[in-house]
This record gives C-alpha cells, sequence and structure tokens, in this order.
C-alpha cells in the first residue's frame, strides 16, 4: 500500500500525513494491515477465462465475447447514449452506454478488437448488452476467475485488486497450526493459510462455483477454521486473565456457622437472604435455587463472577437477582441493577422495594429525568453508601454517579447494552486492584453454538424451569381482513374482567412503511369499544404508551394499566420486556410480520402470566402481495408451532444469524466474518479443543494467531 509523504514540519509543528484517495478508501473498508487485505475475500467472481459465441448464446446468459468494432456513435433518441455495433464473426450485439466518458468512446473506436462481458438480451434488433465491462482483445485470457470484491465509492475494482494482491504478497501467512491438524475435521482441508488465500483471490476455471459460494471449498475450511481458532483463542484467554483480577468476597452470613448453641428461647437471626426467602409470597422452583447456589458459590470467591443468567420469559431471573443483590447487602457492600428502559428499570425498582425494602434495604432511584434536586440526592445517598442497592438505566453509569463500594453489578437484558456501557459500570468499584462481580440477565435463551462461541468466556446458569401456575399460551396467526373479529374477542376479554395489550410497530404515520401507528390505533379501538364495561361494571378504558410520551405521563398510564383501571393498552414495543400483569389474557401484535422472532416471543410473554387462559395473536398483512415473504412466514410459523424459547432462540439464529442474540457485544463489528454457527458446529468444537493446546504450549503463535485475526477487536470479548 502506497506510503503519504508528509508535510514538512516546522519547531513548533509534528508533522503530518496525508492519505491518498486510495488509502483514505481502504482505510473506510478497515483495510489498513497487509493481513486486512490478504483476508479481504470477494464478493463473487466473473469467467473471463473463456469466449463464448453468440450463435450459441441463450437468453439471459452473461457472457463474454470477442468482436471487431463495426460502429460507434452517440444517439439521442429516446435519451443520450452511446451504441456501439460489434461482430464476433457469428452475429452481432448492440452496446448499449448511458453513461460514458470520451475515453471510453476511443477505446470503442470502429475497428478496435475488444472483449465484452455482460449480460445478453434478446430483441427485435437482436443481442444487446447494457453497460458492459470491456477491454481490448489484446494478450491471452486469464487463466484463474476474476474476483469481484466488496468496495466503496471512488475505488475502482482493478485498482482494489492490485492492493489484494500486493497485500497479499507482502502478509506474514506462516501457519499458526499443522494443517494436518484438520484431518479430522475433513481430510481434504490440508490446505496451508497461504495456498487458501491464494486460491480463493483467484480460483481456476475449472473449480465448481457451487463450493465457492456455499465456502464448503477446502480452502475454505481452512479459512473459517483459522477464524474460529481466533476467536477461541481470544475467549479463553480473556478468561484466564479474569481468574487472576480480585473482586470482594461475598459470602452468605449464616448465624449457624461458627457460633456458640443458642438457649430454646433465643430468637434466630437470619441472613438477609435468608429473611428475604420467608418472606417471598412463593417458593423457589429447582431452576432457582440451582442457579441461585451458583452465583452465590461464584460471589464468594476472591475472582470477580462474569455470569449469564438466561431463562425463558417468566422463569423468575429477578428473585434470582434480588438473592444475589442480598447476598451483596448483607456482606456489607453496595449494589447496582442497570436495565435498558425505564419501564423495564422501574419494573425491577418496584418489586424490589417490596422485597427488599420491609427487610431494612435502602433502595436508590436514578434515571435520566430526575429533577435536578431529587438526582443530587440521590448521588450522594450513593457516594455515602446509604443507598445500599441502585436501580435504574444507563444513568447509573454516567460519570457523576460515585459508589462508596460497587461489588455486583447486574445488567438486565444484557444485549442491549455496548460493551462501553458494561465496562463503565464494572470501573464503579473504587477499591484499588479490584473490579465488582457481574450478573448478566437475558430473556432470550442463547443457542448452544452461540454459547460456545461468542459466549465462551462466560459461565452461563439457565433457568429451565417455569414457576407453577404459569398457563400456556395459544398463538394465532390471523390475516388483516379478520380485524373485526380480533376486536370482538377483544371486548369478549374486557367483560370477563380481563385486560389486553395491542401492540404497533410505529408511533406515527411513516412514509416509507405503510402501517397502522399506534395513535390512530388508539383513537380506533376507542371508538370500536365505547360503550364496552368491565365486570365490575366500570367504562372499559383505553390507555396509549409509546417512547415519547413524557416519562411522567408514561409512568401514569402503566400505573393505571397495572393496577387494572385500564382494560386496554394500545403501546408500541416499549412493554416488550419487564411489564408484569397477571390479569392480561390476550396480546394481539399488529404487523407480525414486521418483529423479529425473539421480538415476538418477547412480548408474548406479557400474556400468561396468571392463572386465566391466555392467547397471542398475530395479525400480519401482505400489503399488495397476495403471499408473505419466505423469512416473514418462517418466523409466524415459528411462534404458532412452539412456545420453548430455546426452540425460539435456535430458529432465529438459522433465520438471521448471530446478531440478533449479541446487541453490540462486538460493539457493532462481527467478530465472524466467514464461519457460519449454524453449518460449522465441529469446526467450532475442533477450534475449541486447538485454542486450549495453543496457549497452553505455544503461546507466542496464540497470540500471533489472534493478532492476525482480531486486531484491536479483542478487546470487546473482555465485556
Amino acid at each position: 500500500m502506497p506510503r503519504s509523504a508528509p508535510r514538512p514540519s516546522s519547531a513548533k509543528n509534528a508533522p503530518l500525513v496525508f492519505k491518498s484517495a486510495v488509502e483514505t478508501a481502504l482505510t473506510k473498508l478497515g483495510l489498513v494491515r497487509d493481513i486486512d487485505l490478504a483476508l479481504h475475500l470477494p464478493l463473487r467472481y466473473e469467467d473471463e477465462t473463456r469466449i463464448a459465441k453468440l450463435r450459441d448464446a441463450r437468453e439471459g446468459d452473461t457472457a463474454q465475447i470477442e468482436a471487431l468494432v463495426m460502429r460507434c456513435e452517440v444517439s439521442y433518441r429516446p435519451r443520450r447514449q452511446l451504441v456501439v455495433t460489434v461482430d464476433d464473426g457469428t452475429d452481432i450485439c448492440i452496446l448499449r452506454f448511458f453513461s460514458f466518458y470520451p475515453s471510453q468512446q476511443k477505446a470503442l473506436a470502429v475497428g478496435n478488437r475488444i472483449r465484452a462481458r455482460g449480460e445478453l438480451k434478446g430483441g427485435f434488433l437482436g443481442w444487446t448488452m447494457l453497460h458492459p465491462a470491456f477491454r481490448s482483445a489484446v494478450g491471452d485470457l486469464p487463466k484463474a476467475l476474476t474476483p469481484i470484491y466488496p468496495t466503496v465509492a471512488g475505488l475502482a475494482q482493478h485498482v482494489l485488486r492490485k492492493e489484494v494482491l500486493a497485500g497479499l504478497a507482502r502478509a506474514d501467512l506462516s501457519d499458526t497450526f499443522s494443517p494436518g491438524d484438520l484431518s479430522q475435521i475433513s481430510p481434504h482441508s490440508l490446505w496451508t493459510l497461504r495456498d487458501a488465500l491464494s486460491f480463493l483471490h483467484h480460483p481456476k476455471a475449472d473449480v465448481a462455483l457451487a463450493a465457492l459460494q456455499d465456502h464448503s471449498h477446502p480452502a475454505w475450511q481452512r479459512l473459517k477454521a483459522e477464524e474460529l481458532l481466533a476467536q477461541q483463542i481470544s475467549q479463553l484467554h480473556t478468561r484466564r486473565v479474569r481468574a487472576h483480577l480480585r473482586a470482594p468476597v461475598l459470602r452468605q452470613i449464616s448465624p449457624d456457622s461458627g457460633t456458640p448453641a443458642l438457649e430454646p428461647d433465643t430468637p434466630v437471626l437470619l441472613s438477609l437472604p435468608e429473611s428475604l426467602l420467608t418472606k417471598l409470597p412463593f417458593a423457589l422452583t429447582a431452576a432457582q435455587q440451582r442457579v441461585q447456589a451458583e452465583i452465590a458459590q461464584d460471589m464468594a470467591r476472591l475472582v470477580p463472577m462474569h455470569r449469564l443468567l438466561q431463562g425463558d420469559v417468566g422463569s423468575g431471573k429477578t428473585v434470582v437477582a434480588a438473592l444475589a443483590a442480598a447476598v451483596c447487602i448483607d456482606a456489607g457492600w453496595q449494589c447496582a441493577l442497570m436495565a435498558p428502559t425505564e419501564i423495564l428499570a422501574e419494573q425491577h425498582f418496584r418489586k424490589l422495594i417490596g422485597w427488599l425494602e420491609p427487610l431494612g434495604v435502602t433502595t436508590a432511584w436514578l434515571t435520566g429525568n430526575q429533577k435536578a434536586t431529587e438526582r443530587r440526592a440521590v448521588l450522594a445517598m450513593v457516594e455515602s453508601g446509604e443507598a445500599q442497592l441502585v436501580v435504574g438505566t444507563h444513568a447509573v453509569i454516567q460519570e457523576k454517579v460515585q459508589f462508596k463500594n460497587l461489588a455486583l453489578a447486574i445488567i438486565d437484558e444484557q444485549h442491549r447494552f455496548g460493551v462501553a456501557q458494561r465496562l463503565a459500570l464494572r470501573s464503579k468499584l473504587r477499591h484499588e486492584g479490584m473490579e465488582p462481580h457481574l450478573l448478566m440477565m437475558t430473556a432470550t435463551p442463547i443457542p448452544r453454538t452461540l454459547a460456545m462461541s461468542y459466549y465462551a468466556d462466560l459461565d452461563v446458569s439457565t433457568l429451565d424451569e417455569l414457576p407453577p401456575g404459569r398457563t400456556p399460551v395459544v398463538t394465532k396467526v390471523v390475516h388483516e381482513d379478520r380485524r373485526a373479529e380480533v376486536i370482538e374477542r377483544i371486548r369478549h376479554q374486557i367483560e370477563l374482567g380481563r385486560q389486553v395489550y395491542w401492540v404497533c410497530p410505529l408511533i406515527e404515520e411513516s412514509e416509507a412503511l405503510d402501517l397502522t401507528n399506534a395513535t390512530e390505533t388508539h383513537a380506533g379501538l376507542q371508538l370500536a369499544l365505547q360503550g364496552v364495561t368491565t365486570a365490575a361494571g366500570e367504562k372499559a378504558q383505553v390507555g396509549l404508551l409509546h417512547s415519547r410520551m413524557p416519562a411522567d405521563e408514561k409512568k401514569s398510564v402503566m400505573a393505571a394499566f397495572t393496577q387494572g383501571h385500564m382494560a386496554l393498552l394500545v403501546s408500541t414495543t416499549v412493554i416488550e420486556v419487564g411489564v408484569d400483569v397477571p390479569n392480561a389474557s390476550l396480546m394481539v401484535i399488529e404487523h407480525a410480520e414486521r418483529f423479529g422472532l425473539s421480538q415476538l416471543h418477547q412480548l408474548r410473554g406479557r400474556v400468561g402470566r396468571g392463572a386465566a387462559a391466555s392467547a397471542c395473536v398475530l395479525l400480519y398483512s401482505t400489503g399488495d402481495s397476495t403471499r408473505l415473504g419466505e423469512t416473514a412466514r418462517e418466523r409466524l410459523k415459528a411462534m404458532a408451532q412452539t412456545s420453548d424459547g430455546f426452540e425460539i432462540a435456535r430458529r432465529d439464529l438459522e433465520i438471521r444469524g448471530p446478531g440478533e442474540f449479541l446487541g453490540a457485544r462486538q460493539s457493532g463489528e462481527a467478530m465472524l466474518r466467514f464461519a457460519d454457527l449454524a453449518t460449522d458446529t465441529a469446526l467450532l468444537e475442533w477450534a475449541r479443543r486447538e485454542a486450549r493446546v495453543l496457549l497452553d504450549h505455544h503461546p507466542v503463535l496464540a497470540e500471533k494467531h489472534v493478532a492476525r485475526w482480531l486486531g484491536g477487536k479483542s478487546e470487546f470479548l473482555k465485556a
């Protein structure tokens, strides 16, 4: 890659380096190092190794012809265009260019012999190519397929090819593991890294294109193995580094340990977690007891806990978090719980106050919408240690928030937080050389392959059991044409004394998407349900909730619905997580075809929380089309077939890939560019084993391997 010349410097000014246009474009693509260029693989290939004859061509073929230019002229009908007539000796073809330069006209002058490649279209006037690629018919035909690379504006393919070739030649592509190590995965994978990359940049013409396109070729197997190995080494290294960090030891205080026998009438002093368990109006499930023990065991160690608590919607993660907080507070330290939305944070706040405040725990509420005087008072409580538990949104990690002795950080819906936000919360412990224990929670179960790859640095606890009394939710997929029937179903539920959610994807009209918005839907349902009364004989109230409402108004609406004063709540997806209203028995999701699978599952989880039979109606629209798209149909089918969150997660991974699950874990950058977790499980298993071998016996090679593939991005795995 060419180097830029520095600007002449003076004694006062440091030299400045200017980038060329090519370097700027390469930087936009992330191609900074030679290895970046070497790993910048083609999107597709063009076959310029053979010449086709027009007499043998078929409509729609993409072909390369070699022909003599018979005519070249600029036409102005019906619009300005360059029209070139060529003859390959078997037939005539018209080349049309609606955008062209004088240099192209010169290259296409009458009498020149050219090679043109493009899609052949038939018609009344014979064969035509629109904007074909062309070059002078000088020299031999290429021996390999021509790569077409991902690029940006201002970086032509021929320039990018030259840069990639140069980077490939300069890059250190020495193997960090033996090709034979892959033989257990595929007997044909005995390719070196250099051989694999050289082949993929310039495959021979006789290679099966299908094997290149579906990444099943042995050269692709080598690259995917390399990439997965880099990820696994980085994850394993991160886990081992964390083992050397220190955190507060939070042991659950037991009144029976090391104390003399008490007189029969002496009252037993329970620890805070034990007191909480006695006050709860329900018994823990076996899964909750198991997970609570795993977390307590982690927090009792000197090494920082880094645990992901996953559980399906309604599996009882909040009470497990409350027990972890109780252990922390009982040991004399502070705990913080951060949620992505104010509604979810407030839901946690209300539950935790109800459970812990009667036990003498001081809980503080912290969000960005608080008044200055209230916020100052809360900040003072946090800094002094008076606030033993702090619940809030992103406001918890702001610089002004100073904890006295934070020892446990709990993050709910962890995939909605970025790396920097998680790191900021972990940095709130000011004791030198220590960091708080970290418990992350998610209601989106993690498929096994994701847990093995992106979450390999975490300990994972799973709540695989729902509390007793939860009723199964019946899911119906209904076309928009049956909207009136759905409204009649709502009327019936309200008259029985039940409550209903109606979820819309937008707040206001959008010119880009023809979707019914929440405000219009609210007005329409108010009109449709006027005169309907609840089981108590009161007029049915229809509320509206969306993210742009003032905080006080949102709070008031949610309180009215939670307390049963509102029969129907029309809302955007702000109620996706955290809202717990046991009396709600019906959920209607409008334009369900527009939602992601995991989001639909989360929304469905808002009903079925009480004893009443519950249903979720997925109201879909096909617009001007007569049928749904393939992806939307698969999502709705999955929702109707299963309510198992783990099965939903597996199907979502198949349909949309890992991005939905990862959120900002890698700061928006996909850590896997080539490997596919749905199909490369065997390679992933191999990479897990090989990572341990390299780190234990060849640490220098392991470091080199990670630097080659991840560069600085491996830092993001620490969060």
